[in-house]
């Protein structure tokens, strides 16, 4: 449904995006995820239409999205840091975004107030981020859109108005078909919603695949080898940690064909362990535990 081919994009002579392909399914609750600076924002803001790109193509359901109003009304977009004008209060910004965006649902809106309750009222200058955030759900969701973009969107809410915010965003997907991507640091809510995850970095797509793919082509294993035996060859061992006869292998394959090449060296301990979506994203970087901080936060 949105495409990103061959994109490029820079700023005073810096490329920020550089050759970036990137694929989002109809339906897809799709994680966009990377290191600081890997071009996340950048990218996003090309699928909203609010950059013209260098070169390549930004296209949504095959058409070009930039200066496309009749492709823009399709889409919200929730940003880390939602736009407001600076007197206005709620209403006057859903009264805004319902004079230019035909599907707005007035009924729908009266219905979110009860999930987000905030006095509609109130100036937006004068609310907290977590409660921006909620105003800025609220109008977005009610715009009835085929296409929900986030950037960081659940940041500042409380764990139960982030239980909520998924709610709504999930019952949409399954009951609308509505496309929803987002990026977020917190790796650990987008693999409970995800299930379709792009890795950024320097500007390019290092891996796009589907959650449960990405998380079969990489194993963790724990393994104790009877002595004098080795490890046999022409594993594609990413990582390795040794601890006295312990070893933790991070491998690229599957578990299967994995624990049966193993199993040639009459290993005395095996366990299969499950890769969580920050381990994947570390060891596709390159890095190892003890980089995490470095690469997430």
């Amino acid at each position: 449904m949105i495409e990103l081919r061959e994109l490029t994009k820079s700023f005073d002579g810096f490329k920020v995006l550089n050759g970036l392909n990137l694929n989002v399914p109809k339906g897809a609750v799709y994680g966009l995820v990377g290191p600081n600076g890997a071009g996340k924002s950048t990218a996003i803001r090309h699928m909203v239409g609010i950059y013209r790109q260098d070169s390549g193509e930004v296209l949504l359901d095959g058409r070009p999205l930039y200066e496309n109003p009749e492709l823009k009304s399709r889409i919200s977009y929730i940003p880390d840091d939602i736009f407001y004008f600076p007197q206005a209060s709620i209403w006057e910004m859903k009264e805004f975004y319902r004079k230019i965006y035909p599907e707005f649902d007035s009924q729908r809106y009266k219905e979110l107030g009860e999930i987000f309750n905030i006095d509609d009222k109130r100036s937006m200058r004068k609310l907290s981020k977590g409660m921006q955030k909620q105003a800025a759900f609220r109008i977005a969701i009610s715009l009835r859109p085929d296409v929900v973009i986030m950037d960081e969107p659940v940041d500042g809410l409380d764990p139960v108005m982030r239980r909520q915010v998924w709610s709504v965003l999930l019952s949409d997907v399954a009951e609308r078909g509505t496309t929803v991507l987002v990026s977020s640091h917190n790796l650990r809510e987008l693999e409970d919603v995800c299930d379709h995850v792009g890795i950024m970095n320097h500007g390019k797509m290092i891996v796009e695949r589907g959650l449960s793919e990405l998380q079969e082509s990489l194993v963790k294993i724990q393994l104790a080898l009877p002595e004098g035996e080795n490890l046999p060859q022409g594993l594609d061992i990413i990582h390795q940690n040794t601890t006295g006869r312990l070893q933790q292998l991070i491998l690229r394959g599957s578990a299967e064909e994995i624990t049966q090449r193993l199993s040639a060296a009459h290993p005395l301990f095996t366990d299969v362990l499950p890769l969580t979506l920050e381990e994947i994203f570390i060891y596709e970087l390159g890095g190892t535990e003890s980089e995490v901080k470095n690469a997430i936060i």
